[in-house]
């Protein structure tokens, strides 16, 4: 059974919290299609994959009672937003989030980010689905009925500090994972889950001749062999990313569609343990590109989203993307003293991330401390 949490975030990465419910809601995936390789555009089609990582992203409801208005509000960036109706169990077009006159600034903080209200009308929706801007914070969603009755309120408050624009997303559904393959024959999982708070950011590559075409079937690939021949009882990364700079989710991480980590998120947000760095797993995020760096540079996308990434993680998990870190397992007890964000072979004894990456790691560090002082 859907905690009203979980019920609250659609199948793509999304975190929130309920905030004076008056009826539940109930989440709904969004819906199968080809995988898209760039992001949305405001006023375009918008692809079934995010367009940017995570909370809020794509945030699907359906309230007890028939929809007449749904109302988003949240500071930061103006436009970008999209939200599309449900009516008779069809979606209808996306629209964008217009914002009315009451955009504004607080009164105590009169300098700070604008304040802004969209007001739809629903037409008695059965569901709606809305995208924020990417970058909003503050995210409250107020779905209405205001005719039949006593005035019908539900609201949905959202976290939206583990944000990145411009990235396409692939959830484990998205790209076919076989959930089966996570358990035992009775039911049990291979790989039980655990929660850390995250110390430390880890860039792989995924090495060898892996790379084909059809970049979620390697995942897929990559996956089984994870899973099942290296019995490591899951994907060992938290996250993937092919050359396209589309965005996989790695590690299963729970039941309530956020990658990565458990929800809620909190002060301190609590990592789901994976299996991508020997001995030194637990608190440590693994990112792996898709692609063997040994003799050359990832693509361009490719290198642009792990920034993105790297970023969002950095900023949620209050990781100095230039710092040191003294790490110390949470589990064994083993320490290490590395840069925050490192490679593999700053923990293990191996190549990874390759011999022509690897170098780049220090300019890397520098373009993320960069992306975070532009938010």
């Amino acid at each position: 059974m859907l905690t009203r949490r979980q019920a609250l975030i659609g199948a793509v990465a999304a975190t929130g919290t309920a905030a004076g419910l008056a009826s539940p809601l109930t989440a709904a995936a969004a819906p199968a299609g080809p995988l898209a390789h760039a992001p949305y555009a405001a006023g375009q089609g918008v692809p079934e994959t995010l367009a940017e990582i995570a909370a809020p992203g794509q945030l699907v409801a359906a309230a007890e009672f028939p929809l007449d208005f749904v109302s988003v509000s949240w500071t930061g960036p103006k436009g970008g937003g999209v939200y599309r109706l449900e009516h008779n169990g069809r979606w209808g077009a996306w629209r964008p989030l217009v914002t009315g006159d009451a955009d504004g600034r607080t009164q105590a903080d009169p300098a700070g980010p604008a304040n802004r209200l969209a007001l739809f009308g629903a037409q008695k929706a059965s569901r709606y689905e809305v995208k924020p801007p990417p970058l909003a914070e503050n995210v409250l969603i107020v779905a209405l009925n205001t005719t039949d009755g006593p005035l019908g309120v539900s609201s949905l408050s959202v976290s939206t500090s583990f944000a990145t624009a411009d990235c396409a997303f692939v959830n484990r559904a998205g790209w076919g994972a076989d959930e089966t393959l996570r358990f035992n024959p009775d039911g049990t999982e291979r790989y039980p889950q655990a929660y850390f708070p995250v110390q430390a950011l880890t860039v792989h590559h995924t090495a060898g001749d892996s790379l084909g075409p059809d970049h979620a079937a390697t995942i897929r690939a990559i996956y089984y062999t994870h899973t099942i021949t290296r019995d490591f009882g899951d994907i060992g990364y938290h996250l993937l990313i092919d050359p396209n700079g589309v965005v996989y989710e790695g590690r299963w991480s729970g039941e309530d569609g956020l990658p990565v980590f458990r929800s809620p998120l909190g002060d301190v947000p609590h990592m789901s343990n994976a299996a991508h760095a020997v001995g030194f797993n637990a608190a440590n995020v693994g990112v792996s590109l898709l692609g063997d760096f040994t003799g050359r540079q990832p693509a361009a996308a490719q290198r642009r989203s792990l920034v993105k990434v790297l970023a969002a993680l950095a900023k949620l998990c209050k990781v100095d993307p230039l710092g040191t870190v003294n790490y110390v397992n949470p589990i064994s007890g083993a320490t290490r003293t590395v840069a925050a964000i490192s490679g593999h072979r700053d923990w293990n004894s191996t190549a990874c991330p390759g011999d022509a990456f690897y170098p780049q790691l220090p300019s890397v560090r520098q373009e993320v401390a960069r992306a975070l002082r532009r938010r």
